[in-house]
């Protein structure tokens, strides 16, 4: 039996005609640069996110180059964030002449740890950028008491976290601006890249709106030096038809994940997810702390069973940050991570025999 860990194909079988009956529209019309679809999606956006505005972009790394600039954080700021993560987070701080400034992740949820912050705080921080990682948010109430507290701005790093909520409310609605990713293998993913900035800020919103495009206002005039970073139409449409099976996938989801907690609590070798009280996960990975990791990677793929380590090396010891001057003793918890972590398939579409099969696999190698 074949298990990928992401099955596109079972994903878009249902849909594809009404994506193509979308998309038509697009080219009777042409506008395929912030056509009616991509208003249209960012409503949609507002109203299942419960926001006030959305704001569509080329990617998710586009987004969150655009909440930076949008709130003047620039040459020579910090931005305090996690080291465990994908490598946009820090890649956009650096990309804006900002500092990233590390703090470790709690060793139960692998997401920033609150309770370091502070003493990472100079005069120089001019933000905080938590990040929801594999679909579970932050510790959200914590943080921004420590940003109001500080006079800090806060970027949610959503990428993977479409839906989640903290304490009731929706991730990336918390802080000054979210952003969200449209990347293929997201909960929501695209046909491409695409992503978005959410904000209750309506000064902010106009502002991510002009920053997208080369920062003009009115056309030819620039305020600002922005970025060519609209959300394609085509892309619009399709994450409008997707957009309506999303409450579905995600409950799925969640039921999948159900299940491996049933069914793998009793492997002694294996350290399950584990979901902060507050918080409720999407489950954009199903992300599993494993002993001798690599051993079990190489059994699950020679099973065909997909499988994946997120994320091999923390940002901190990454070679373009050398800079930076960290040790992996800085972070032992995020570089502990990296040498355990693996995820494993959580896709909705996922049948049971294949996740007993994934199970069953997981058993096998530890016994």
């Amino acid at each position: 039996m074949r298990v990928p860990l992401l099955d596109l194909h079972a994903q878009y079988a249902p849909i594809m005609d009404d994506i193509k009956a979308e998309m038509d529209k697009v080219f009777v019309t042409h506008a395929y640069k912030l056509g009616p679809q991509v208003k249209e999606f960012e409503t949609a956006i507002q109203d299942y996110c419960n926001v006030q505005h959305a704001v569509g972009c080329a990617s998710g790394t586009d987004a969150l180059v655009l909440a930076l600039l949008a709130l003047g954080i620039g040459e020579g700021d910090e931005v305090i964030t996690t080291p465990f993560t994908f490598f946009a987070t820090a890649g956009t701080i650096h990309r804006v002449g900002a500092i990233p400034v590390f703090v470790d992740v709690k060793p139960d949820t692998y997401n920033l740890d609150p309770t370091k912050i502070e003493e990472k705080i100079t005069p120089k921080t001019k933000g905080i950028m938590p990040v929801h990682l594999f679909g579970q948010p932050a510790e959200m109430d914590a943080i921004m008491a420590i940003a109001r507290k500080h006079n800090l701005s806060v970027i949610e790093d959503n990428a993977q976290g479409i839906g989640a909520k903290y304490d009731g409310q929706t991730a990336g609605t918390i802080g000054d601006i979210g952003t969200l990713s449209f990347f293929p293998s997201k909960n929501l993913g695209a046909m491409g890249d695409a992503g978005m900035c959410l904000t209750n800020s309506a000064e902010l919103a106009a502002k991510l709106v002009q920053l997208r495009q080369h920062g003009e206002n009115p056309q030819y005039y620039h305020r600002w030096v922005g970025l060519n970073s609209r959300l394609d139409t085509l892309q619009a449409a399709a994450l409008l038809i997707k957009l309506r099976s999303l409450p579905r996938w995600t409950e799925q989801r969640r039921e999948n994940a159900n299940y491996y907690f049933q069914h793998l609590a009793d492997v002694p070798q294996i350290t399950l997810p584990y979901i902060h009280p507050k918080a409720q996960s999407i489950f954009n990975q199903f992300t599993l702390r494993v002993e001798n990791r690599d051993g079990l990677m190489a059994h699950l793929r020679a099973l065909d069973i997909g499988c994946a380590v997120y994320y091999p090396l923390s940002l901190h010891l990454q070679e373009c940050f050398q800079y930076l001057n960290h040790s992996p003793e800085d972070f032992p918890i995020s570089v502990a991570l990296s040498q355990d972590v693996l995820s494993i398939p959580i896709y909705s579409e996922l049948s049971r025999e294949q996740q007993d099969f994934v199970i069953e696999g997981i058993k096998k190698f530890y016994n």
